[in-house]
């Protein structure tokens, strides 16, 4: 399915791209556009830049250098970290062992972040299942212990502290309750013990395009803390606000602005400006190090959270626009590319003062979409419906 959406959207933008270069939004003329545009009360003061895709020069910014709440705009920046520090190719593993001679089971993970605690879900979307895990290890411990389940421990690594508290608590419902004790992957792999259990994740770079398409915020605040761990810091807030800052250094991207609560965009204490993410969308577009976010990113009027996008606000950019939406009370937030005839835009907008509530989220989304699809189809204004 998602080859097909890539497909339909390759195909749409080759379709648009034979539109007249006489129709492209010269440069020049887009701030008089955008500053009557962006006067919309539906979007409440936004933060916005765009930036030149083939020159990086800025061509539009309003309020750029502000401090915003990103939303989930700020996976961005998770996803860079983790083409930095982890190979898009690895997978993670969970293992259990038993061993009836020392009423032992080893549980050794690899903090495997798409872990499940919905066995049906886990099945569905081959996520590595924590009822499963659970069953199948009451199911030997029974077998090995003459039918009991008392009298053993379990030992872990790997395990992230909410799953081990999940097993627990799935456990503890159904009269399982061993020590619990965790253990250095090294004393885990070395500890003996029969197989009954093996699990493995899909790649890093499949969990990259699934946080990018569909907003994941518990796999994205786990493998920025992954990525933290690569790189040499704690699995927390602190390491992930580390290793952000240790990226955009070496970007050489200012980050005297950046506020970082968590990696998921979903605390409000989080701070960038579109300054900051616009000049970070330019540069990863411009090094294949870091293409699996591009090629991830939701398009417009066609898949993941952008798929119902576009499609009466402004038509003409169906296709065209590949972003990172982000969405809090009050808060819209959309970054990303948008392909006119004749070039590609980096543009970030932020808007978060918008009044709290559905009906006005979805106009300032309206709002936003109204403004990139100058941008894609500048000279075609029969495509963009009128603001309500």
């Amino acid at each position: 399915m998602t080859f097909l959406y890539r497909l339909l959207a390759v195909t749409l933008a080759a379709i648009f791209s034979v539109i007249p270069a006489h129709a492209a939004l010269a440069p020049e003329s887009i701030p008089p556009v955008f500053d009557e545009l962006l006067k919309n009360q539906n979007l409440s003061n936004p933060a916005m830049i765009v930036i030149d895709g083939n020159t990086g020069a800025i061509v539009y910014e309003k309020n750029a250098y502000s401090q915003r709440k990103p939303a989930s705009v700020m996976k961005i920046l998770t996803g860079a970290v983790v083409l930095e520090h982890l190979d898009p190719t690895s997978t993670f593993s969970t293992t259990v062992n038993i061993n009836p001679e020392s009423k032992t089971v080893i549980v050794r993970g690899a903090y495997d972040p798409w872990i499940s605690l919905d066995h049906n879900t886990a099945r569905k979307m081959n996520r590595a299942s924590l009822p499963y895990i659970g069953f199948r290890t009451m199911t030997y411990v029974k077998e090995f212990n003459g039918g009991s389940l008392k009298n053993y421990k379990v030992i872990y690594s790997g395990l992230y502290s909410q799953d081990v508290k999940n097993l627990k608590a799935f456990w503890a419902k159904r009269n399982f309750k061993p020590t619990m004790k965790a253990v250095s992957d090294e004393d885990a792999f070395m500890a003996l013990g029969e197989q009954i259990v093996a699990e493995n994740s899909p790649t890093v770079g499949a969990l990259l395009d699934w946080i990018m398409l569909w907003s994941d915020n518990p796999i994205s605040e786990r493998l920025a803390r992954l990525s933290a761990k690569a790189a040499g810091y704690t699995m927390d807030e602190k390491g992930v606000e580390a290793v952000f800052r240790e990226l955009l250094a070496k970007l050489e991207i200012d980050d005297s602005k950046l506020v970082v609560a968590d990696a998921s965009g979903l605390s409000r204490k989080n701070k960038i400006t579109a300054k900051l993410m616009g000049e970070l969308l330019y540069k990863l577009r411009k090094d294949e190090k870091y293409s699996l976010i591009y090629a991830g990113l939701p398009v417009g009027g066609v898949s993941g959270t952008l798929k119902t996008r576009f499609l009466t606000t402004a038509p003409a950019a169906v296709g065209l626009v590949r972003a990172k939406t982000g969405t809090l009370n009050g808060t819209a937030t959309l970054a990303g590319y948008v392909q006119s005839t004749d070039r590609e835009y980096v543009f970030v907008t932020l808007a978060d003062e918008i009044p709290k509530g559905n009906t006005a989220l979805n106009k300032a989304r309206a709002a936003i979409d109204r403004v990139l699809g100058r941008i894609a189809a500048p000279n075609i204004p029969a495509e963009i419906s009128p603001a309500p």
